[in-house]
């Protein structure tokens, strides 16, 4: 049985704990918040930039049709059978967030594991994903970039250098799908693990979508307008996804601290309980032994 000093220092370490859990956790739901701000501000206009993309290139699909030629609107919009693909891990740089970092690295070696004997790159963006792409880089995955050190303070500048750094990769490297993998954030209490693909872009269909009958203006011109459109599209996603799994790794960091904080606050009352029942046997132990030397002594 633990002496009484022993479970004292173990209730005063538990203390110090639940209330470093219950710090975090505070800290957490305040950044919370603002990226929450910022999702609501990002998601219309990666919405109404992904709609123009898809009405622009329509109007090119119809024009095409109508003049008999063959269909080819951007290199963005081309599907190619061959080449490697490219792979998005879009991770947290720190853990201590549950099942956030470890359902996308499970994730992700299932993604590399279906490919093995194929050529594939690598595009990481946190710490976590990072250290997974160094461990498991050879000669069939190659690191492409990397960006670490930018959670919790995401700007669109870091979807520039991610989306470029996709850009150059797709166009130079012939790379025929990239894909991106991220936790998505529905609620405080739920983040959901998606893989989407950015690249290339469908293909809209002239005859199972319909385009709205508005008189367009072009300057310079309608494939001049879509191809200094079609980079910024893909940025202004990727910042929306990097927004989504920073919104999804404070919540679920949030809900750990919580628990955390709950089992801590247990394990105290549970110690405070075992120092009492220590601290009354002891005493009852020496009202025991005054009694028996009392006794001694009237014999």
């Amino acid at each position: 049985m633990a002496s009484l000093r022993e479970i004292r220092r173990k209730i005063k370490s538990v203390k110090s704990t639940e209330q470093i859990t219950k710090a975090m956790k505070m800290v957490a739901a305040a950044r919370m918040r603002k990226s929450q701000l910022a999702i609501l501000a990002a998601r219309p206009f990666a919405s109404k930039m992904e709609r123009m993309v898809r009405d622009l290139a329509l109007l090119e699909v119809n024009s095409d049709v109508v003049a008999q030629k063959e269909i080819r609107i951007h290199p963005f919009f081309d599907k190619r059978t061959e080449g490697a693909e490219l792979l998005i891990l879009v991770t947290g740089d720190k853990g201590l967030c549950g099942a956030f970092n470890s359902n996308v690295i499970r994730a992700a070696l299932d993604w590399f594991r279906q490919r093995r004997g194929r050529k594939v790159y690598c595009v990481a963006v946190g710490r976590k994903g990072r250290d997974l792409a160094h461990r498991i880089k050879g000669q069939e995955i190659e690191m492409l970039s990397e960006l670490v050190g930018v959670f919790p303070k995401i700007s669109f500048a870091h979807a520039e250098l991610l989306g470029q750094a996709v850009l150059d990769a797709y166009l130079g490297k012939g790379v025929s799908k990239v894909t991106v993998l991220y936790n998505e954030f529905k609620s405080v209490a739920t983040q959901r693990l998606l893989t989407a693909d950015i690249l290339p872009i469908p293909v809209p269909e002239a005859a199972s979508e319909r385009l709205e009958r508005t008189d367009y203006g072009f300057e310079p011109g309608r494939q001049e307008l879509l191809a200094a459109l079609l980079p910024r599209h893909i940025k202004a996603q990727l910042y929306r996804i990097l927004l989504e799994s920073q919104a999804a790794e404070l919540a679920a960091r949030m809900n750990a601290m919580d628990a955390a904080s709950k089992n801590a606050k247990e394990l105290r009352e549970s110690l405070n309980l075992d120092a009492n029942r220590t601290r009354q046997s002891l005493i009852t132990k020496e009202i025991a032994e005054l009694v028996g030397g009392a006794e001694a002594l009237a014999a």
